[in-house]
This record gives structure tokens, C-alpha cells and sequence, in this order.
């Protein structure tokens, strides 16, 4: 190593593709100008400099990641006007085909979700197509997608324009240094270490992408990130092609096509992809490029090029394959890595790495500056990942699987199947034997519905009703009328036991949690400006002994914020593969439990909100009595090595009471119909529990004070001022019977969109769709009047249909059900 580097920084970011540039260019723009940005060869070496330089925003229905696109599409067009280096963005425009019924369907929901954040899209016809991209063949395309703001940017003029950016303000831009450590001390960042050389400095961001997986087990972090082969041509030059012609992507023939060099680009995402450099990529690897599987590519080349003939008749100039990171999940990997304080992470950016960049930098600077995020990063927070995901073989199938989804149409009940039975109830077989419909959750394998015993469940992906609907009315109405058997043992349970965990959880708790044991708690965890972290119950079993249990999706951030706050006296243990969750629920619930045990059930005895160990069939056992449906029902922690036994049992009780084994599609109409929250769904981090309708479960009087209260307290003042709250989640249902709501529907407000769903299902109590939606008065205070005084819609895929909306549950407003 010949480069001298500074002794110490504030911050250290290791890598100089597009993401690393931009999180230094961000960070200096907060004001944070004390950075190092190490490259460990030159800048955009890796994969940012074989990017195809789309900058496209039309295709999500996530807000957070429209609205990092949007950012970065922004700032592309501006940053040569301050660093005097173009980044070569052309608003050439976007033509995204829709070639079949469903993408259809999923195009006009996606188009009027990014309509309402602001993105300008129209829906064209296969001619209007054909006027602007005259090359393609659109005889059997059903519509396309006008974007006209989007377009294509130099991937390596854009670094370069953040670098300059970034060193303009003060950032050390060093090329040629390998990170080989991240050094630590006590779960905190203390340096980074460079050969023989070493920069102290509080934080670092691993940006380092293909590397990022391998950097971070260094300090055993898990980033399962993996490399795999991504291809594309460039024709020869074609006669007539305008330079300025729009984007043109055709999901279905698994191409994108826009101009390069006189000829015709041709990008590929086959439905059969290929992992590359399981084992660890090559440490030298940096401007290189794959060896092209010819035999395996040919049929998916060949439907992309006929979609666009005119590239069939051309040479080809270049046919290139180089390496693109993906995530299992297909979203990226962000924020602090759990158990390291400091120690932040952009990576596996799924091949949406240079249209992500600016955004992605911005809400990372903003992370690391202020110490939270200002965006909802609930699917894409690194904590989020488990350490079987960094198996080979885990990675190796689920990559090539996953990449294979990148153009995939994403209608309802489209799952993943590779790397799956890895993490199985210990109740599976008896899910199997029922007819249980499997489908991974957070890993697990998990029952969304039941054929019946000995029957093998069928179910094809549709937007529409399928005849699978049947056995989930049966599921739903078997727990508002009799009873249900839902098997949840995917659910996080964490032990947390010793002299301070009640200390602990009443500070990390919004509610009440420390009072007497036998009690469990529904309460939220708020970070330090009073917004919602996490959504769980904390069940005090005894003096200094606690279970803390919260959804699979929040798994690894529940553990994190707990090994961060607790201190030495306080042990926490993750149970959860330890325990099986059985919930018996609804109004015949405790009839079947009551034959089982000698333990009194009745209200009186065991109310609701009753937690105590008792044994039921034989089987000592912790049983609460808490719901997620809205029904009399009751939540069993079965040892693991005890549950089929209490699972028959239960069964075996029910048999009279009309019991049925109950599905997480019952489960989620169930719980749409009572308006309960599910965080990273319908809750996020974005949000204050006052808004969310959660205050309820918050103890602003409470004699120990927890995190975010003092904000709280400020925040419903200002409401209080104002005269109302400026925005709030409330209960939406569709009148008409027909139309299916999932997730991303306006709503709107005498005409004017206001909202839109964040989850919902078909609610069959109520006779219709349902679901939960985050609504904004635009300057006006959300308040009943303003709710009632409104004509109120939701629009479905281009149809408005009249709604009602509701502060309260439509089910069962007053809980009578639930406390009987």
C-alpha cells in the first residue's frame, strides 16, 4: 500500500461504486464533511460500471422506494449544474408492456399508486406504443406505460459527478486502499484496518457491494448477498434509430431496449438464472467480465430479440455477462447492522442499484446524522435477515431463483419455491396431513389454507377469486361462529429474564408492562422521536422473568433492540424455535380448552389479558388469553417436543365444537375486520402510535419513563392546538361485494385522493373488501366530522368504487366479543 491515509475520520465508507459515492456526497451535504470514502481499486470498479444506466421509477408499490427514485431521478438532472460533470441523464422516457391480463392488472394498480406520490405515468395503446418505439412488435400487447420523466443516465458520470460532489465539501475520495477489517470495541465501531494502516472513526458504511457479505461476516454479520450473472447486447448500428427514443421494457419476452452507440441495447432478466462465485468473489475482480453461457441464455436471447426484430437482423457488437448482487428477498440490505453500533450497511441492491443511488444515499446520511431514518425501512433493514440465508446452497438456489423474478408478473399468492423446508413448525406434519397450503414465512413454512385431511391443496396466483376462496370463508366464519386452530409458531419469542428486564422492557415499552406477573401487555417500542419500532405483547411471568413475543417479520429487529438496551444484569434468549404457538380461537374456544385442563377458565378467574402456566392435555404449558381476530380466543406456548401431542388433543376436543384448522389468510381477514395493526404491513416506522390509532395501548403517566415519550407528549399538544391530528390510519371497506383489495388503492375524498390501503383482504363478516389506509386532510385535521362529512372511494385497477371509512373497528367496535 503506497497511500498514506488519515489517522482518524468521522465516518469511513468502504467503497466507490455509485452507492458508496452517493451515502459521501449525502453525508457532506448534512454537514458531516469529516469522511473517508476508501475504493479499494478505482472508482465503479465491481458492477457499477457495467450498470445499463436505466433511471426508472414506474413498477413499485412501495412509497419508500418511488419516492428514492424520485429523489435520485432529481438530483441526476441537477448535480452537473453543481459539479460541473454531467451524469449523462437523458428524460428520454419510459414504455413499460403489459402483454397479459394479469400484468395488466397490476400495471394500472401500480400506475394509480405512483400517480398519487407524484409520479406523472400514462396508460397508451399498443399503436401509441408502436408511434413511439417503432421497432418493437406490439400486435399482442393489451397496453404500455408512458413515463415521461424517465430515462437513462452513464452510470460512470454519475459516480465521478458524486465524488467531485463529495470532495467539493470536504470528503477524502482514496483509491486504492482494501479494507481487510472493521475493528470494535464492546458492540461499537472503533476503526477500520487497511493493509498495515489504520483510520479510527465511529462509523462505518459497508458499501462494498458483491464484498459486502464477505466484509461483513468478518464481524459476524449476516448480509446474504450473492453475485450472480446478468447479461446484455448491444447490436451493431441500426439505420434510423433515434438516440432519443424512450426506454422500452417487455417484461414478458424478459428484455429491456433503449439506444446505445447507434445501435440497440438488449438487457436480459431470464426466469432461469444463474448464481456466480458462491464460495466468494475474487479479490481482485474489478473491471472483468463473465464467460457467457450460450446454451443456457439462447431461448431467452432469442424471445427478447423478437420482440424488437430489427436486433435479429443486426450484428452484434458486444454480448456482455458481469456480475449483479442479489438479496433473497429482492430488496436491499440497509441501516445499522444489529449488535455493532455504528456500523452501517448498502448492499444488494437486486440490479436497481444506479436508479436507487441518490435516494438511497440521502436516507442513509440522514440515518447515520441523526440517528434515525425518515423513511419507512421496514422491508429492506438489514437486521432483517437470518444466519441459514448465508449457507451456499441457500444462496446458490435462491438467487438464481430470485433474479429469475425480476420481471415476474406479481399477482396475489406468486411465492418463492427454492431454499424452502428449512424452517419447519414442530407441528408440520399434522399442517401437511390437514391439506395445509404451505408458504414461507420469514423462512418458515406456514399454512395459508386448508384443502382438508388427506387432500393436496391447488391454488394457481390470480388477482380475481379463486375456488380456494371457499375453504377460507369456511376458516373465517368457523372462528366468528365456533371455533379455530391456527398453528403461529413462526412468531419471535424472546426470554428476557433478571434483575433489571422489568426495568428494561418499562422503558423500551409505551405501555404498562412491569406491573403483575400473570399479565400480558399489547404494547408498541418507539424510537427517540416517538415513532413506532416495534408492535408486540410482553407477558410478565414472574418477578424478573418476561416473554416478549412479535411477529416474524420483526424478528431480528425486536432481537437487535433488545441485545442493544439490555444491560449485563439482563439476559435474553431467543425461544423461539424452543416453543409452538397453537392459537384457539373464537366463541367455543374455551369450552374445548376447558375439557383439557383443570384450570378454571372462566372471566372471572382467567380474564382477558390472563397469562399463567397450566397444564392442558397433559402438558405443562404457558396460556394467555390475548386475540388477533377479535373473538374470545386464547394463545398456547407449547414446548416444542410436546406440541403434536397438545395439537391432537386440542383437535380431538374440538371435534364437537365444530373446530377447524384455521389458515393465515382467515387470519389476516379476521384481523383486517377488527382493524388490528400488523407492523411493516400496515404500521411502519414513520409512524407515532397517536396516528396509528394505538394510543390506547400508551402509558404517558407511567412512573418509569420509556423511549420517545417526551416527543409523544410534544406531538399531542400540536395536535391538540391544531385541533385534530393532520393524519390518520382508519378502517376502509369497499360497499360493493365484488372488488379484491390488496395493498396500494387510493382512497378518496370527495374526488380527491387523499391515501391509500396499506393492507388489505376480503372481509367475509362484513360482507365485503377491507382494509386499513393512512388518510391526510391536506391541512385539515382528521377528525370524525371530517371522516363523516366526506364521499368517500377507493379506486381498483382504474375503477372508483364507494366506500365508508371508520376511526373505530366496523367489527365489533366495543371488543364485547373478546372480554365475554
Amino acid at each position: 500500500m503506497t497511500v498514506e491515509l488519515p489517522a482518524r475520520a468521522r465516518v469511513v465508507v468502504i467503497g466507490g461504486g455509485v452507492i458508496g459515492s452517493s451515502v459521501a456526497y449525502h453525508l457532506a451535504h448534512a454537514g458531516w464533511t469529516d469522511v473517508v470514502l476508501l475504493e479499494r481499486d478505482r472508482l465503479t470498479s465491481g458492477t457499477t460500471w457495467h450498470a445499463a444506466g436505466l433511471m426508472t421509477c414506474f413498477g413499485s408499490t412501495s412509497e419508500t422506494n418511488t419516492e428514492i427514485r424520485l429523489y435520485s431521478r432529481d438530483l441526476y438532472a441537477r448535480l452537473e449544474d453543481e459539479t460541473g460533470l454531467a451524469t449523462g441523464f437523458r428524460p428520454v422516457g419510459l414504455i413499460e408492456a403489459a402483454a397479459d391480463r394479469d400484468r395488466l392488472e397490476e400495471y394500472r394498480r401500480v400506475a394509480a399508486f405512483q400517480r398519487h406520490l407524484g409520479l406523472e405515468v400514462h396508460e397508451i395503446s399498443p399503436a401509441e406504443i408502436a408511434d413511439l418505439f417503432p421497432w418493437a412488435r406490439t400486435d399482442d400487447l393489451l397496453a404500455g406505460f408512458l413515463v415521461p420523466g424517465d430515462g437513462r443516465v452513464n452510470p460512470v458520470d454519475l459516480t465521478m459527478s458524486l465524488a467531485k460532489g463529495a470532495r467539493a465539501l470536504g470528503v477524502h475520495v482514496i483509491e486504492g486502499v482494501r479494507v481487510t477489517d472493521v475493528l470494535t470495541s464492546n458492540g461499537t465501531v472503533t476503526g477500520v484496518r487497511a493493509g498495515d494502516q489504520t483510520i479510527e472513526c465511529e462509523y462505518v458504511v459497508n458499501c462494498s457491494g458483491m464484498w459486502a457479505r464477505e466484509l461483513g461476516e468478518r464481524n459476524g454479520l449476516v448480509i446474504p448477498n450473492q453475485a450472480a450473472e446478468h447479461y446484455y447486447l448491444i447490436t451493431d448500428t441500426i439505420e434510423g434509430l433515434d438516440p432519443n427514443a424512450p426506454i422500452f421494457e417487455d417484461p414478458s419476452s424478459f428484455g429491456y431496449y433503449r439506444e446505445e452507440g447507434g445501435g440497440m441495447m438488449v438487457g436480459l432478466f431470464e426466469p432461469e438464472a444463474a448464481a456466480w462465485a458462491v464460495d466468494g468473489v475474487p479479490a481482485e475482480f474489478s473491471f472483468g467480465t463473465l464467460p457467457p453461457d450460450w446454451d443456457r441464455m439462447a431461448p431467452f436471447l432469442e424471445k427478447a430479440m423478437a420482440r424488437v426484430p430489427v436486433t435479429l437482423e443486426a450484428g452484434v457488437r458486444t454480448f456482455f455477462c458481469g456480475p449483479e448482487s442479489f438479496t433473497p428477498d429482492l430488496a436491499p440490505a440497509v441501516g445499522e447492522a444489529p449488535g455493532i453500533r455504528g456500523y452501517f450497511v448498502a448492499a444488494g441492491m437486486n440490479s436497481v442499484g444506479v436508479l436507487s443511488a441518490g435516494g438511497l444515499g440521502r436516507v442513509l446520511a440522514h440515518w447515520i446524522t441523526t440517528g434515525e431514518p425518515d423513511v419507512d425501512v421496514t422491508g429492506f433493514n438489514v437486521d432483517r435477515f437470518r444466519s441459514d440465508q448465508l449457507d451456499p446452497s441457500y444462496r446458490a438456489t435462491r438467487t438464481s431463483e430470485v433474479l429469475g423474478t425480476v420481471y415476474a408478473a406479481h399477482t396475489p399468492g406468486t411465492q418463492l419455491r427454492t431454499a424452502r423446508d428449512r424452517l419447519l413448525s414442530p407441528v408440520h406434519e399434522r399442517l401437511v396431513k390437514q391439506g395445509g397450503h404451505l408458504r414461507e414465512v420469514s423462512g418458515w413454512e406456514g399454512a395459508d389454507w386448508f384443502a382438508g385431511q388427506g387432500q393436496t391443496p391447488t391454488a394457481e396466483p390470480t388477482w380475481g377469486r379463486a375456488p380456494w376462496f371457499e375453504q377460507w370463508e369456511l376458516e373465517h366464519r368457523a372462528v366468528r361462529e365456533a371455533v379455530g386452530l391456527m398453528d403461529m409458531s413462526f412468531m419471535a419469542k424472546f426470554h428476557v429474564r433478571g434483575p433489571g428486564a422489568g426495568q428494561l422492557l418499562d422503558r423500551l415499552s409505551a405501555g404498562p408492562v412491569n406491573g403483575d406477573p400473570g399479565i400480558i401487555t399489547y404494547t408498541q417500542w418507539l424510537n427517540g422521536d416517538g415513532r413506532i419500532e416495534a408492535d408486540l405483547t410482553v407477558t410478565k411471568l414472574d418477578e424478573d422473568d418476561f416473554l416478549v413475543v412479535a411477529s416474524d417479520t420483526a424478528h431480528g429487529h425486536v432481537r437487535a433492540r433488545l441485545h442493544r438496551f439490555a444491560d449485563p444484569d439482563v439476559s435474553v434468549t431467543d425461544v423461539t424455535a424452543d416453543y409452538a404457538q397453537l392459537n384457539v380461537q373464537g366463541p367455543a374456544s374455551r369450552d374445548v380448552l376447558a375439557r383439557l385442563t383443570d384450570t378454571d377458565l372462566q372471566t372471572d378467574t382467567f380474564g382477558f389479558r390472563s397469562a399463567g402456566w397450566v397444564e392442558l392435555a397433559g402438558v405443562r404449558l404457558l396460556l394467555t388469553r390475548i386475540t388477533y381476530v377479535g373473538e374470545l380466543g386464547y394463545e398456547l406456548y407449547v414446548p416444542a417436543v410436546d406440541a403434536l401431542q397438545v395439537y391432537d388433543a386440542v383437535q380431538g376436543a374440538g371435534a364437537g365444537h365444530g373446530l377447524r384448522p384455521v389458515g393465515l389468510k382467515a387470519l389476516a381477514s379476521l384481523r383486517m375486520e377488527k382493524a388490528y395493526r400488523d407492523f411493516g404491513h400496515d404500521i411502519d416506522n414513520t409512524d407515532c402510535p397517536l396516528e396509528a390509532g394505538l394510543g390506547f395501548a400508551v402509558a404517558l403517566d407511567k412512573p418509569t419513563p420509556f423511549m420517545g415519550r417526551e416527543p409523544l407528549l410534544a406531538r399531542r399538544a400540536a395536535n391538540a392546538a391544531a385541533g385534530g391530528m393532520a393524519r390518520r390510519i382508519v378502517q376502509v371497506r369497499v360497499l360493493d361485494p365484488e372488488p379484491l383489495l390488496y395493498h396500494a388503492e387510493i382512497v378518496l375524498r370527495d374526488g380527491r385522493p387523499v391515501g391509500y390501503v396499506r393492507a388489505g383482504s376480503y372481509g367475509w363478516t362484513l360482507g365485503s373488501a377491507v382494509g386499513l389506509a393512512m388518510v391526510d386532510g391536506g391541512g385539515v385535521p382528521v377528525t370524525p366530522d371530517w371522516l363523516t362529512s366526506g364521499r368517500w372511494e377507493i379506486e381498483v385497477a382504474g375503477t372508483r368504487y364507494p366506500a365508508e371509512v371508520s376511526l373505530r373497528p366496523m367489527y365489533d367496535p366495543t371488543s364485547a366479543r373478546v372480554r365475554v
